[in-house]
């Protein structure tokens, strides 16, 4: 059995993929925190990107293996964990739901933009991206209360880091990017209830996110006032 150990920063959505599909497969595995504004150099050492998430993966008897940005990752936990399988059987529908994944990290692109704006202009191009994603998305949605109906997927994991982004904004700020789309909202809200979502960030997750926008002095920020 390999040992994994999953290298990753306490806000990054993309770490959070992986925890989640660790989590759905039940798998052992260990997390080591890092600053990416002060990488050690035992980090650069083994990230190509110098990016997280990176998975270590020990085997008996074997070099240490190294495996970096989430999509791969992954897709190694799906190959190599046991339990539910979290893409669907179908190879059509298994390649629809891996675009639906891309447009994931399109949508937390949006949200980058969305929560680190600096100006009025900049922020209301971002909500609108965004926005305009979930208008799309609340017509792909069928009656959930995931993105494939009750089976919890890859998308699934993909989507529920940006909703904990817009929650921690939301918290602050009182804007619900969410507000005008009724099955974005209920997808949103069922994915906040999983058990692998929930342990998929720090407890101070939202503490943590919102003191970066503030030090980064971010324009979404302000909209409470």
């Amino acid at each position: 059995m390999a040992k994994l150990t999953l290298i990753s920063f306490p806000t990054c959505p993309y770490v959070q993929r992986a925890i989640i599909a660790l989590k759905e497969k039940n798998v052992d595995f260990d997390v080591v925190y890092i600053d990416l504004a002060n990488k050690p150099d035992w980090f650069l050492a083994i990230s190509p990107l110098g990016k997280v998430p990176v998975l270590k993966v020990e085997r008996p008897g074997e070099t240490e293996a190294i495996l970096f940005e989430s999509s791969v990752i992954v897709e190694y936990i799906e190959e190599t964990a046991s339990g539910a399988k979290l893409h669907p059987a179908d190879p059509l529908e298994r390649a629809q739901h891996r675009a639906w994944m891309e447009y994931g990290s399109t949508v937390l692109g949006d949200l980058f933009r969305f929560a680190t704006a600096k100006t009025e202009t900049d922020l209301t191009a971002a909500r609108d991206a965004a926005i305009a994603k979930f208008a799309r998305l609340e017509t792909t949605l069928g009656n959930g209360p995931y993105f494939a109906g009750t089976a919890f997927s890859y998308v699934d994991a993909v989507f529920a880091p940006a909703f904990r982004q817009i929650d921690a904004i939301e918290a602050a700020t009182g804007v619900d990017l969410t507000k005008d789309f009724a099955k974005v909202s209920a997808w949103r809200a069922a994915l906040a209830a999983r058990p692998s979502v929930k342990a998929a960030a720090p407890a101070d997750y939202q503490s943590l996110y919102l003191t970066r926008l503030r030090n980064q002095d971010a324009q979404v920020l302000k909209l409470a006032a």
